[in-house]
């Protein structure tokens, strides 16, 4: 604002204390801690770049400037969740929001037409024959309670599908094995009832799909299986061939306060080897989307808020990408179909998480990586004394 003073008879014009600064940047504080908080609280857990893109769209461009002091300040909010920190920490680690705004590391336009091909093929999956037979399947078993569903998971833990030797019988024309080994589960108006596992029976054959959910089949190239077991270890993971259901191909869990694993993965000992592969592809994604949390090196996002249904669709797909690059075929399809809800992708899906660890899946198939260097501490403050 501009305002007049006369001295000494001549005028002169004078700026005001109120002019505004040209090169003051507009205060966005409040809308973007609004932005982040909402983040937070949703079933959503984008990447660093699409976390921004997210950003100039509903609070504008101008905001980038507060992004990560606000997220910063919203990080250490006590009353957030601990999974709620591990994400933003994840965002800030690495400079990974610095790269973001510079453009860096943006997924290969291959990487994410196929991922495009994968969910149009899924979605046209949900109207064959063969869904709809996988669906009367799998809707025919009993629903049981979740203590129930508990004590099973604790007497078998790979168990997928049970029931009663006469649902066996009545609805699937199979039967308990002459040696099976039954569960206990409560029974309403009974002490227990004894149910079985898909292994436990024989009888009539499964729909294709569920037999061949984890099959991978193609071009094999022995190394693969080997360097991607080889650099898990780099990366602290664990992976175990053992005995499983015959419809779980696989598993990733943490590996315990214990020993010098973060991560453990188990797969499924019956597969052949180009199979392994393929499970194994799935489960290291598991982990290195963040599905099981950050680590304390955070190499990896922590993204545990996510439904199962995009974790399982992000885990899938990244098998699918590195398995398709590397000339094998797998059940993807079919399988990422079980998990769309009206045909539609669930939102919290990250295409640029899913290109980028499709990409480095399929780095540590294709050569060897050195180990990963873990995070120095941090540092201790200087406090001296006065």
């Amino acid at each position: 604002m501009r305002s007049s003073r006369n001295i000494g008879g001549e005028t002169r014009l004078t700026l005001s204390s109120q002019q505004p600064d040209l090169f003051d940047a507009p205060n966005f504080s409040k809308e973007v801690e609004a932005f982040v908080r909402s983040i937070i609280a949703s079933p959503n857990r984008p990447s660093p770049t699409e976390l921004i893109a997210k950003l100039d769209k509903e609070v504008g461009p101008k905001a980038r400037w507060d992004l990560e002091r606000v997220i910063q300040i919203v990080a250490g909010d006590p009353r957030i969740t601990r999974s709620n920190r591990d994400y933003m920490a994840s965002l800030l680690a690495d400079d990974n929001l610095a790269k973001a705004f510079r453009g860096e590391d943006a997924p290969e336009p291959k990487k994410t037409s196929t991922i495009d091909e994968l969910f149009k093929h899924s979605k046209l999956y949900l109207n064959s024959d063969e869904f709809n037979e996988l669906v009367k399947f799998m809707g025919r078993f009993r629903d049981y309670a979740p203590y129930n569903n508990m004590l099973v998971r604790i007497q078998n833990p790979s168990c997928s599908f049970y029931a009663r030797a006469k649902d066996w019988s009545d609805r699937f024309n199979r039967y308990p094995k002459e040696d099976a080994r039954p569960i206990l589960i409560l029974a309403p108006m009974h002490p227990v009832m004894l149910v079985y596992d898909l292994d436990q029976t024989e009888g009539a054959d499964l729909p294709k799909e569920i037999q061949d959910f984890a099959k991978f089949e193609g071009s094999w190239e022995p190394s693969w299986l080997e360097n991607a077991v080889q650099n898990s270890a780099g990366h602290r993971i664990r992976v175990d061939f053992k005995p499983l259901s015959s419809t779980h191909g696989g598993f990733a869990t943490l590996a315990g306060s214990a020993g010098e694993w973060k991560m453990r993965i188990a797969i499924h000992d019956g597969l052949d080897d180009p199979s392994r592969f393929g499970v194994l592809c799935h489960e290291l994604a598991h982990i290195l989307l963040g599905h099981l949390g950050t680590d304390w090196d955070q190499w990896w996002p922590g993204r545990l808020n996510i439904s199962r249904q995009t974790a399982e669709i992000e885990a899938e797909a990244v098998a699918h990408i590195v398995t398709n690059h590397l000339g094998l075929k797998g059940a993807s399809v079919a399988y990422v179909s079980r998990h769309l809800k009206g045909q539609e992708v669930p939102p919290g899906v990250s295409i640029d998480y899913i290109a980028k660890v499709a990409g480095h899946v399929e780095k540590m198939a294709t050569g060897k990586m050195p180990p990963r260097r873990p995070r120095p501490p941090p540092k201790k403050k200087d406090v001296r004394k006065g």
